[in-house]
């Protein structure tokens, strides 16, 4: 393994532990899909670094310069999230979403500025106990990365829950729109670590955000009402799917482009194009072919993207030091995301007790997946590298596998101690 292998294997050995890990777990595990990739993808990193501590077979470093020149990081973001955020808003309930809108605004936005702001805070004074001595500025990176949720991580486990419908709407929608927020802050946040003035005083980040989010809808909707109307005029299914695809990568890079949230543009794209609208509708046969083909797409995707996560840990390298902080921020992390869906809800004027369901749902809710591994993997080489990504895996993997699988559970035991409110919400 002198050598690194060609793209094409590395899609080959990726596609075959799918298999394998999908097949084992399916047959005899049943965990949710997902985590279940997850973990067997964790299990075979850690058989690899293990072989190769004992055996010095160099299959660890091979693998580490492999990912490395694959630039998972920059694809993911740069195409396969546009792919999985359009895929997922093709299934959202838009009638919930509308009722919903003010509070789903709130928490893609307050919230995620609240989640960073504490988790960063308390980042930074765990680091100086612990004597790393990460500057202030790095720990707001570090709390950028982790205060977007995952849309694509509670997806699967969404679909098969029985919950208010009001509550289903507001956690899938804060997990589609949050994305653009959490890249603005950690666009912003890196900057002031490469010495650009941030003056949070003169309305910079409100600013940013406003022109980051109403600039990716604007382009989102011009490019949904695009794909929507050459939909209804072709009557070729394979065209029809060739168009979806076509708009959605582009409206992506576009937004790139014009430095406007693409989450949000292909998001709203989605939505557009997902609407009953009798005036913009596509159809009932081309809204079928659409979700039927992005279905698939979303959950092959979505299965890579498990995978590679656990594979990433092969990248790492982790020392003793890095292990105390881990420790803490776990707890951080729940902590950070209670406090921020708390302060928000609060304000609210529904019923204590729906306000109580909804902080407790919401937070368990708040699952951390790929886009926080891709922008911790994208950070430039320096100092403190290595401890924003250790810190990045450990809170990834905690929320996606031990709040992934106890979402179920906690759930009917958030429910079922208020049983008849429950029944009234349904």
């Amino acid at each position: 393994m002198s050598g690194l292998i060609e793209p094409a294997d590395l899609l080959v050995i990726v596609l075959a532990l799918a298999v394998f890990i999908g097949c084992v777990n399916h047959l005899w595990i049943g965990m949710p899909p997902g985590v279940g990739m997850l973990l067997g993808s964790l299990l075979v990193s850690t058989m690899v670094i293990l072989s190769d501590r004992v055996f010095h077979l160099h299959v660890m470093w091979w693998f580490r310069a492999t990912l490395e020149a694959a630039h998972l990081p920059k694809v993911f973001l740069d195409g396969v999230l546009a792919l999985l955020l359009f895929a997922g808003s093709l299934h959202v309930d838009m009638a919930e979403l509308k009722r919903r809108r003010w509070t789903i605004v709130v928490l893609a936005t307050a919230s995620v500025i609240l989640s960073t702001t504490v988790f960063s805070a308390g980042m930074w004074t765990i680091f100086s106990l612990t004597g790393a001595a990460v500057p202030l500025a790095w720990c707001f990176v570090l709390g950028a990365i982790l205060s977007p949720t995952d849309a694509v991580a509670l997806e699967g486990i969404l679909q098969k829950e029985k919950m208010p419908n009001r509550m289903r709407a507001a956690i899938v929608g804060e997990s589609l729109f949050n994305d653009g927020a959490g890249v603005v802050l950690f666009l912003l946040a890196l900057g002031a670590t490469q010495g650009q003035t941030l003056k949070l005083g003169h309305g910079v980040v409100i600013v940013a955000l406003l022109r980051e989010i109403a600039g990716g809808a604007a382009l989102g909707l011009a490019s949904g009402w695009l794909a929507t109307l050459l939909i209804r005029r072709v009557h070729d299914s394979g065209l029809q799917l060739l168009i979806s695809l076509t708009v959605v990568l582009c409206c992506y890079r576009l937004a790139n482009l014009t430095e406007v949230s693409g989450p949000i543009a292909v998001v709203t794209a989605g939505l557009f194009m997902a609407s009953h609208s009798s005036r913009w509708s596509m159809g009932e046969d081309a809204r079928g072919t659409l979700i039927g083909f992005w279905s698939l797409l979303n959950q092959v995707l979505n299965t890579l993207l498990f995978l590679v996560i656990g594979l990433q840990l092969l990248g790492l390298y982790i020392r003793e030091m890095d292990l105390l902080p881990i420790i803490f921020a776990v707890p951080l992390a729940v902590l950070s995301r209670l406090v921020s869906v708390a302060c928000p809800l609060a304000l609210s004027t529904e019923p204590l007790i729906n306000k109580e369901q909804d902080v407790a749902v919401l937070t368990w809710a708040g699952l951390r997946g790929g886009i926080s591994i891709a922008l911790a993997l994208t950070l430039p080489v320096g100092p403190w590298r290595v401890e924003i990504l250790v810190i990045t895996y450990a809170v990834v993997v905690f929320t996606m596998v031990a709040q992934g699988l106890t979402f179920s559970r906690f759930l009917r035991t958030v429910y079922r101690a208020n049983k008849p409110i429950y029944k009234v919400i349904e």
